[in-house]
């Protein structure tokens, strides 16, 4: 089963220097995870191929950019041969740009090695994960440059309070400008690591069971 949704936007928003015609981003994780990323690139002009289990629409804007769209894949993480078989009906021959993955751990290797091969040579990835998960930055694929984006769990604006999801998604646009300029590999530290803080909200919800709080990879 696919969903296209063909989505406005604003130009020249927060990826204004990245406009394209063609170019492809696959977003791996959590339903409207990371919508605010997906509405960045469809406002200039990228296609996003977004596999989750349920269709969560990205929020339309009012200026229309025709290249611009968001196309939903139904997937399982723990199919990956059949997400990559779709993903790659969706793309119909071209390649990924652009990979963004926040999947669990035991989700995201297997995903990751699936769609490997729909992935341009040059295309990096920015991968999220929280603090917890690692104690250092992950050994990297030869040849891709990866922007390691690590959540702590308490704000850093206020370290009372658990890590939002508007500072979330702040913190992995940034990583994902930074890949997109052709940065290399780099480390990005989103939110503080605090012992008595709740894990990072999603949809503005602190999660309370451990596969929810971190919707992240290892």
């Amino acid at each position: 089963m696919e969903q296209v949704t063909r989505h406005p936007g604003l130009v020249d928003r927060s990826f204004g220097y990245l406009r394209d015609v063609d170019r492809n981003a696959l977003i791996l994780t959590g339903a409207g995870m990371l919508n605010g990323i997906a509405h960045d690139l469809v406002d200039n002009g990228w296609r996003v191929v977004q596999p989750s289990r349920r269709y969560v629409p990205v929020a339309a804007n009012d200026v229309a950019h025709p290249a611009g769209r968001v196309v939903w894949v139904e997937a399982r993480w723990d199919e990956p041969e059949l997400l990559v078989r779709d993903v790659a009906r969706t793309l119909n021959g071209a390649t990924v740009d652009l990979v963004v993955v926040w999947l669990h751990d035991e989700d995201r290797k297997n995903v990751l090695r699936a769609v490997e091969p729909l992935l341009a040579p040059n295309a990096p990835v920015v991968d999220v994960r929280s603090t917890s998960d690692v104690a250092e930055v992950p050994e990297q694929a030869a040849g891709r440059c990866v922007q390691h984006v690590f959540l702590g769990n308490a704000s850093a604006r206020d370290s009372s309070r658990p890590l939002g999801q508007a500072e979330i998604v702040a913190g992995v646009r940034e990583a994902v400008a930074q890949a997109l300029a052709g940065a290399p590999s780099t480390r990005h530290d989103v939110g503080v690591r605090r012992q008595s803080a709740a894990g990072p909200r999603v949809h503005g919800l602190a999660r309370v069971l451990p596969r929810l709080a971190h919707p992240t990879a290892g």
